[in-house]
C-alpha cells in the first residue's frame, strides 16, 4: 500500500466503524460486506483498527489455592472468560482473608479514560477506596418473598 493511499484508507476505516456503530451491526458482519477475501491488501491494515475498538473490562480474577482465595484486578477483553487466565495488565490485588486491597489508581483511571468498563464488584471496591466518585451498585439481587412467606406475614 502506498503512502498516498494511507490517509484515504484511514478515512475509509473510520467511516466503516462509525456506520457499524450507528446501524448497530456487528463489526464482522460489516467487514464481510467490504472485505470479501481476508487476504485483501487493506485487511491487514484494517486489523490494527479493530484491535483498538475491543471492549476492555477491569474485573477480579481469582488466584490462590483451594480454600485460600486471593484475587487480582486485571484489565482484560470482555469476551475472555473469567477463568481463562488471559489479561492485558494487572491493576491491583485483593486478599479477602487479610482484608488487604491494593489498586493502582492511576492505571485504573488511565484505562477508564480509554474506555474500559468496570465490573460491578470492582466499581464498589473503587468507590469504597474513593478512587472514583459515585454510589455503590447492588451486586446481589433482592430476594423475592415466596407465596408461603406472604401468607405467613398476612396471617400475623
Amino acid at each position: 500500500m502506498s503512502l498516498m493511499a494511507q490517509p484515504v484508507m484511514d478515512r475509509f476505516v473510520c467511516i466503516i466503524i462509525d456506520s457499524c456503530i450507528m446501524v448497530g451491526l456487528p463489526l464482522k458482519q460489516m467487514l464481510g460486506r467490504f472485505f470479501i477475501r481476508p487476504a485483501a491488501a487493506g485487511f491487514a491494515f484494517f486489523q490494527k483498527y479493530v484491535k483498538l475498538f475491543r471492549m476492555l473490562k477491569i474485573r477480579l480474577q481469582r488466584i490462590g489455592r483451594k480454600n485460600d482465595p486471593a484475587f487480582r484486578a486485571v484489565l482484560t477483553d470482555s469476551k475472555n472468560s473469567t477463568k481463562s487466565g488471559r489479561f492485558l495488565e494487572i491493576v491491583g490485588t485483593y486478599n479477602p482473608k487479610a482484608g488487604e486491597t491494593a489498586f493502582k489508581a492511576d492505571r485504573i483511571k488511565y484505562w477508564m479514560s480509554k474506555g474500559a468498563k468496570l465490573s460491578d464488584t470492582m466499581h464498589n471496591f473503587l468507590v469504597h477506596e474513593k478512587v472514583i466518585p459515585g454510589k455503590k451498585i447492588n451486586v446481589l439481587s433482592k430476594k423475592k418473598p415466596t407465596g408461603k412467606r406472604k401468607e405467613m406475614k398476612a396471617a400475623k
